[in-house]
């Protein structure tokens, strides 16, 4: 009998089930958005309310920065931001964690730069009954942050979070800040991430109207003495380049506000000097004497002023700038155009041509021979401008400089000459000690093949000298150049100049940094002599890790030129050479 051979016929493969809806903790949606608007590093310090995020954060792939302050990671984030123009993103619980943020989201707000903030909040059934580390950092931060969202929803966070990165970083940038109840963190929802974001009463001008342009080039046509007064708003917008062509193209001299450093090289020929408070004479004499002045991306603020009676008397004025609310606010302005300025530039440069300044630019060179910059050099001693001259030297011109705020913040953006933007990182509007250091390690972490120097004072170094230990735990190769004049520098400058030298509680005592640096592991220099300055600097930038160098200097060296306080700029004070 012959054996039937059973034929096995394969069972059809059963397809796959369709995706259903992803069920996410409000914790885990939180994190999923970071993924998807390319959050790579964020910058925090954990508590109980964060706790469930910290959770999902595990293991997630995004590398968390722990710092050893909330002040320190907000700073971070903003050196962060400051070079890559994308968001810096900062994780704080509650309480005290999020009003730690404060100094910082108001430094962010002030010079216009992007962040994103969450910060942990009591559940939403204790809100409003003075909770263990409750604070109302909505009400606390509103006027500081470019908008506040309170979650109370987990559904919610996708689309809250997609509109705090846009929001963040479209027109002009700001800080954001998210308050995430802890039930809200664990409470379960359906993920759905919108493609597109479209927030009612929120569209930046980035077009520039046609009719003020056409006005604006007729100007620059008909002017004699015109000047380019260029701040951080040519950095944020990207217009670094269209600047340059724009200025080679008409022949227009520049000067820069503080914050608008590096957005055109201080080498180039047409470049005058920062203006303001501690700016040069000839950039401050060449705003007195303009017969048009073109303010692009800068917002006209008190130091850049002086006394706004006095200020730029004899010129018709131009105001670009993408924040109509800035238009107009300190200073009348002949001809506003709203609009972002590298747009802005690129649609003027084919109207305009040679504007004819030569003699107008000598006159400038002959106010600037005239009136130098400058120092007195003493055989043996250590000026702070020497430090920062050699620091140009030895990384010729090429280091990522960040700063504290004080005398050392003015000497680094005179005597440090810069050449690109995103190069300068400091802290402006608000100027923030302790803003430097913590700022340096976002820059280090954002730009890991770079030099990054942070020029710090004394005091303004140990308000945030606990980030030695994130620096060293991270490996972090930044450079710190302390000017250590043991006090207040700027404080007492002013004690010196107008309180007849009564120096009320302005000289700092201060650690022996070399050693606080090596108790860190943290290589520990000093130099009293430009010899020994210049041997440290060697050994700084040829050590593969971080350096703290302690440089010390007179106690009583001021930073010349000055315009006081309640004069106008053509009323500055302190030739260096008198």
């Amino acid at each position: 009998m012959e054996t039937q051979k059973l034929e096995v016929v394969p069972e059809p493969e059963a397809s796959a089930p369709a995706a259903g809806p992803r069920v996410m903790t409000g914790a885990e949606m939180l994190v999923e958005c970071l993924k998807r608007e390319g959050v790579e590093i964020m910058f925090g310090y954990p508590g109980g309310a964060v706790l469930p995020i910290y959770d999902a954060l595990y293991g997630s792939g995004i590398r968390h920065i722990l710092t050893r302050h909330e002040q320190g990671a907000v700073h971070a984030a903003e050196g962060y931001a400051r070079v890559t123009g994308r968001p810096g993103v900062v994780l704080a619980t509650s309480g005290p964690g999020a009003t730690n943020l404060v100094t910082g989201i108001a430094d962010a707000y002030m010079d216009s730069t992007p962040l994103v903030l969450f910060t942990g909040q009591v559940a939403t059934d204790l809100i409003g009954s003075d909770s263990f580390q409750e604070a109302d950092i909505i009400g606390i931060t509103m006027p500081i942050t470019k908008h506040s969202y309170q979650v109370r929803d987990a559904a919610d966070i996708p689309r809250v979070v997609r509109e705090a990165f846009h929001i963040a970083a479209t027109g002009r940038p700001g800080p954001v800040l998210i308050d995430v109840p802890k039930n809200v963190a664990n409470q379960k929802a359906v993920f759905e991430w919108p493609e597109r974001v479209f927030i009612r009463g929120y569209n930046p001008t980035y077009t520039p109207n046609p009719t003020q342009l056409s006005k604006v080039t007729e100007a620059i046509r008909e002017s004699r003495r015109p000047l380019l007064y260029v701040g951080g708003g040519v950095v944020h917008s990207g217009a670094a380049e269209e600047l340059r062509e724009f200025a080679h193209k008409t022949g227009i001299p520049v000067v820069s506000t503080l914050m608008g450093l590096g957005a055109f090289p201080s080498a180039d020929p047409l470049f005058v000097g920062m203006l303001g408070m501690h700016g040069t004479f000839a950039a401050n004499r060449a705003v007195m004497e303009c017969d048009l002045l073109i303010a692009v991306g800068a917002r006209f603020d008190d130091r850049v002023t002086g006394k706004l009676e006095r200020f730029s008397p004899h010129s018709k004025k131009v105001h670009i700038d993408i924040d109509p609310a800035e238009i107009g606010k300190n200073v009348a302005v002949d001809l506003p155009l709203v609009g972002d300025v590298k747009r802005v530039l690129s649609a003027m440069l084919p109207e305009v041509g040679p504007v004819g300044t030569k003699a107008w630019i000598d006159q400038i060179r002959a106010w600037d021979e005239q009136w130098p910059l400058g120092y007195k050099a003493e055989p043996g001693v250590l000026k702070p401008q020497q430090v920062l001259e050699m620091l140009w030297d030895a990384t010729r011109g090429e280091a990522i400089l960040t700063t504290e705020v004080g005398q050392h913040q003015m000497w680094a953006a005179l005597f440090y000459r810069f050449k690109r933007p995103r190069q300068w990182v400091t802290s402006g509007g608000l100027g923030t000690m302790g803003f430097g250091f913590p700022a340096a390690m976002g820059v280090q972490l954002a730009k890991p093949g770079e030099t990054v120097i942070c020029v710090a004072g004394d005091a303004s170094f140990q308000m945030n000298i606990q980030e030695l230990q994130t620096v060293a735990e991270n490996g972090l190769p930044v450079k710190v150049a302390i000017i250590n004049n043991g006090f207040l520098g700027m404080v007492r400058q002013w004690q010196q100049l107008f309180y007849d030298r009564r120096y009320a509680e302005s000289r700092v005592g201060a650690p022996d940094f070399v050693k606080v640096a090596e108790a860190y592991g943290i290589r520990g220099l000093r130099a009293q002599t430009p010899e020994e300055a210049r041997e440290a600097i060697r050994e700084m930038l040829a050590h593969p890790g971080p350096v703290v160098v302690d440089f010390v200097v007179p106690e009583e060296e001021n930073v010349f030129p000055m315009v006081p306080p309640g004069a106008g700029t053509d009323e500055m004070i302190g030739r260096w050479d008198d």
